[in-house]
């Protein structure tokens, strides 16, 4: 049975997802990422832990991270957010601009294919780096 936890696709298979698709998965790995941080920083009660969460995974505050991320990414790392900042949506949630909607979907599909390709590390480098700098979003 393949383990899902170390997922390690190639890159014609991780070019075959949509950027959608790949925003779907980085969807996942920036919450987790999140809900992560906000653990090891000692949150206390699940009601603060969920309200910080949402709070730094709305498209607004994935923006700023992506403002923040961007001269960290190598050429390709660009080419991966680019995919997901200029993927078609139908709809975008209240509280977000067009604009700040496209820069989260560009760090989801980034995030998606540095996961699909096995590159954690590399996912919690640009994280941790972004966190550091921001002290948190």
């Amino acid at each position: 049975m393949e383990n899902l936890f170390e997922i390690n696709l190639s890159k014609p298979e991780i070019d075959a997802i949509s950027n959608l698709g790949l925003a779907h998965m980085g969807d996942c790995v920036f919450e987790i990422l999140c809900r992560a941080y906000l653990c090891a920083r000692g949150e206390k009660t699940v009601d603060r832990l969920h309200r910080d969460t949402i709070a730094m995974v709305k498209a607004p505050a994935q923006a700023q991270f992506a403002d923040r991320m961007l001269p960290l990414l190598t050429e390709e790392e660009r080419a991966y957010y680019r995919r997901g900042k200029n993927a078609h949506v139908h709809a975008v949630p209240r509280g977000a601009t067009p604009a700040e909607y496209a820069k989260a979907t560009g760090v989801e599909a980034l995030f998606g294919y540095l996961y699909l390709s096995g590159r954690k590390e590399r996912v919690n480098e640009l994280f941790q780096l972004v966190m550091e700098d921001s002290n948190g979003l």
